[in-house]
């Protein structure tokens, strides 16, 4: 009997570090955006490894290797695709994936599956260790502490943008922000600036499927005026909203890219009407949101991996 191998030796995790003030929802790794979910360790490898001692549990490696194998170059898999990918049978693909369906990891439209941002839940005890986000927290608070206004850096959820870090000044809003915050994308300029970095038809189709709210005078409301404005935000290169969450907030967003040029995140400036009018805003703030948004792309791209 050949001999057995030895054990993997338990992962450690990284270092806690008490200033790591935001993370990425669920767990999307900044350089690659959502689709990190979907390769957790790499690519898909076969499903049929060879087990490294007595405690492995196949079906579970069976069951992210199915995750793992979406990837940027196939977002999408039919059972044959899945089944080619991880080395599974397609009866054994398709129980992992309608088991994944029910769980909410994975949608169907009855032919083709993919991964929904539930997908992102599973990586966020491992990045809520990482100071990822240090890395803009400097340049966020050089920003804020230039223009005299809060500034903050959200990525997209489903039809929601969550807060994964906040620089505040003390000039208060009736809005309570802070790390894991969720606003709706349709009326902020952050969450224009993230659609803007859909695919249009994605961009649309999220906005079909989302309630739309009139939170104030100015919200605007029909998709094909947002359609317009997201539009716009992917030619400038930055998004303003003046009081369409609430009265009184004007905001100016920028993206964040990774070394794809995708759209992974993006920060904000935010100040009150009363002080600042929109016009003044766009004219001051624009150029030094831009430059810090490009450090921090820059900053994360480059960044060890």
């Amino acid at each position: 009997m050949p001999p057995k191998p030895p054990a993997l030796p338990p992962a450690s995790s990284p270092p806690r570090r008490p200033r790591a003030t935001a993370t990425l929802p669920g767990g999307a790794r900044p350089d690659l955006g959502v689709e990190a979910a979907g390769a957790l360790a790499g690519s898909a490898d076969s499903a049929g490894e060879q087990r490294p001692s007595d405690s492995y549990v196949q079906s579970f490696a069976r069951g992210l290797a199915v995750i793992r194998a979406f990837t940027a170059q196939a977002p999408a898999h039919s059972l044959t695709s899945m089944a080619a990918a991880t080395g599974l049978t397609r009866a054994g693909a398709r129980r992992i994936l309608l088991t994944l369906q029910a769980l909410g990891y994975v949608d169907s439209d009855g032919r083709l599956f993919r991964l929904t941002p539930r997908i992102l839940d599973l990586g966020f005890a491992y990045l809520s260790t990482l100071p990822l986000w240090n890395l803009a927290e400097p340049v966020m608070e050089d920003l804020s502490e230039a223009m005299g206004e809060s500034s903050s850096a959200s990525v997209l959820d489903g039809a929601d943008i969550v807060y994964v870090l906040r620089v505040s000044t003390r000039k208060i809003m009736r809005v309570s922000l802070g790390t894991g915050s969720r606003l709706p994308a349709y009326c902020t300029s952050m969450g224009r600036v993230l659609l803007a970095g859909l695919p249009p038809d994605a961009a649309r189709e999220l906005l079909q499927a989302t309630p739309r709210p009139q939170h104030t005078a100015s919200t605007v409301t029909e998709v094909e005026a947002i359609l317009a404005r997201v539009d716009e935000a992917r030619r400038q290169g930055w998004c303003l909203v003046d009081q369409e969450l609430e009265e009184g907030l004007i905001s100016l967003a920028a993206p964040i890219v990774n070394r794809s040029g995708q759209t992974i995140a993006a920060i904000n400036l935010s100040g009150q009407a009363n002080r600042t009018r929109a016009d003044a805003m766009r004219e001051r703030m624009v150029q030094p949101l831009l430059a810090a948004a490009r450090h921090i792309s820059s900053l994360l791209q480059n960044r060890p991996a």
